[in-house]
């Protein structure tokens, strides 16, 4: 198959991209490289050693010629403005990237009959404070932020141009991804950050009480999770989480465990507006697809920590 990945030289996608040439497939990758990194392509090898095409542009521009020339089969749309902070210090950056970016990309796959269509949205961002956890995708959605606002957006428009356009999109829905490669950046980050600091001998901070929940996913199950998508053909809204609630405090004394570290956590004020829990019911795209999460928090905490170490995190 012929697939064109979006942001597949950024945390996710990259791991998406290694995925599919190890199992064959044509990859293109378009990617301005803002957040993104060349380094994170350098396992990305096809069977003849040649790698894959990385087109350096963002998904705001012209991608008529992109398509013309990579004639994909499939498009798995991970380009994104991630930051949920940010996206409140700029919405209109927010909706420019991650709702006229995302409509310029459906209308280049609609002029060049390109139908397929795996889009990364988002959980907690979209479904908010809830009273039912896990969280199915029936529960009314109600994004608190630019972010969400704008990943509920581009939902609509898929179906818009499912209905009138004969596209067909499939919605992922991701709880808080980690693991190798993870930037700074997003809430997921917390991960990272709390590495990354550990690893330098820094305190890090942990935002109010510590006792506001995520469901943290390992980047390897997203990947299987979108590998499901294009091999069974499923179209659709979906969650994609552990539906396993943990806490920051939890999170960071694992961390802390794991890199031999007795300091606790120091305390800062809590971010106004901050969601309190989150997790993902999973079910249903379990029974469509028959993916299930398969590795264990603590095993994908140990494996992110050891690719920190082993690239010197300590020392930057």
């Amino acid at each position: 198959m012929r697939v064109l990945v979006t942001g597949g030289a950024g945390f996710i996608g990259s791991h998406v991209v290694d995925a599919l040439v190890h199992r064959g497939d044509t990859v293109i990758i378009l990617d301005d490289l803002s957040s993104g990194s060349l380094e994170n392509l350098a396992h990305a090898k096809g069977a003849d050693g040649k790698g894959v095409t990385l087109v350096h542009r963002s998904i705001t521009q012209l991608l008529d010629d992109v398509f013309e020339k990579a004639k994909p089969e499939a498009v798995v749309h991970l380009a994104a403005q991630i930051d949920v902070r940010k996206s409140i210090e700029n919405p209109k950056h927010d909706a420019d990237v991650n709702i006229i970016g995302a409509l310029n990309l459906l209308a280049t796959c609609h002029r060049h009959g390109v139908k397929r269509i795996v889009f990364s949205s988002t959980g907690g961002a979209l479904y908010g404070e809830t009273d039912v956890l896990p969280t199915p995708e029936d529960y009314p959605i109600t994004p608190e932020n630019p972010y969400g606002i704008a990943k509920r957006s581009v939902e609509f428009y898929l179906e818009f141009y499912r209905a009138v356009h004969g596209l067909e999109p499939t919605v992922l829905r991701f709880a808080n991804v980690y693991g190798p490669r993870q930037a700074l950046k997003g809430e997921a980050g917390v991960v990272a950050l709390f590495t990354k600091a550990l690893l330098r001998g820094e305190q890090p901070t942990v935002f109010g009480d510590g006792k506001q929940t995520r469901d943290y996913v390992y980047v390897d199950d997203v990947v299987d999770a979108v590998l499901a998508v294009l091999d069974k053909h499923v179209l659709g809204a979906y969650n994609v989480g552990t539906g396993v609630e943990t806490s920051v405090n939890e999170l960071y004394r694992a961390l802390a465990k794991l890199l031999d570290n007795p300091w606790a956590a120091k305390h800062g004020p809590a971010i106004p507006g901050e969601l309190q829990r989150s997790a993902l019911d999973a079910s249903a795209f379990t029974k469509a697809t028959g993916w299930k999460p398969q590795v264990e928090l603590d095993h994908g905490l140990a494996k992110t920590v050891a690719w920190f170490k082993e690239r010197g995190a300590n020392k930057h």
